[in-house]
């Protein structure tokens, strides 16, 4: 039992950094305020010709097809008293690719999240082991801020090769690389909204870190009377 119970520590640990960083890539997808913040920092609206609310409207469009089942996306905006069609072929079909990593992201996020719960479901039943389970924790929680520190030092130093690479690694067709003079996906979205949105996206992975570690710690702390096994 002792190699299985080994295995199944440090699988919970690792787990810890996969289930966080999703949880947050998963609430920057659905965060029409993230939207909103970088529409306004960037001047969108002067960028685009698109009002404020068609900016809003693209961006619920945006949410709504990331969680939908429609392959293809197909968003209307109003521009200049006209509707429009935001984004062309090449862009749909990116878009497409982006909708693949978000749903993959999902996944992780669900598996992750209920391999977690039986994790601890399995140790809250055994109050004489909780240290271990808040050792596990804490371990967890601490390999989660080192990576996200690693990921924010590195977006600091060089957040475009970064990004240039993840897009390398992550596309199988080149449908990612737009002209921001005409299409309209990277006029919405800039560089900058991106170097935002990872590092919100690392702010808030880490702050769940510190508040689980520092649970499981504060476990550990006031209860060094527990017999640990």
């Amino acid at each position: 039992m002792k190699p299985l119970i080994f295995i199944a520590r440090w699988l919970f640990v690792l787990c810890m950094p996969a289930l966080l960083l999703s949880a947050g890539i998963g609430w920057a997808v659905n965060s029409l305020w993230l939207y909103h913040a970088g529409f306004v920092k960037y001047n969108i609206s002067q960028t685009t010709g698109l009002a404020d609310t068609e900016l809003d409207k693209a961006a619920q469009g945006l949410i709504s097809y990331f969680n939908s089942r429609e392959e293809l996306i197909n968003v209307t905006v109003e521009k200049d008293g006209q509707p429009f069609r935001l984004f062309n072929e090449r862009e749909v079909i990116h878009l497409k690719d982006v909708k693949d990593l978000f749903w993959l992201d999902y996944k992780v996020l669900l598996g992750t999240l209920l391999y977690a719960l039986a994790y601890c479901g399995f140790y809250l039943k055994r109050r004489s082991q909780w240290r271990q389970l808040a050792r596990a924790v804490a371990t967890g929680s601490g390999l989660t801020l080192a990576i996200m520190v690693a990921l924010w030092l590195g977006s600091l130093i060089n957040f475009e090769q970064l990004f240039w690479q993840f897009h390398l690694i992550s596309f199988s067709n080149d449908f990612w690389q737009l002209d921001p003079s005409r299409d309209y996906l990277v006029m919405l979205f800039p560089g900058g909204f991106w170097y935002d949105t990872v590092l919100y996206i690392a702010l808030a992975a880490a702050a769940m870190a510190v508040m689980l570690g520092g649970a499981a710690l504060g476990h550990l702390v006031f209860n060094r009377k527990d017999e640990a096994s």
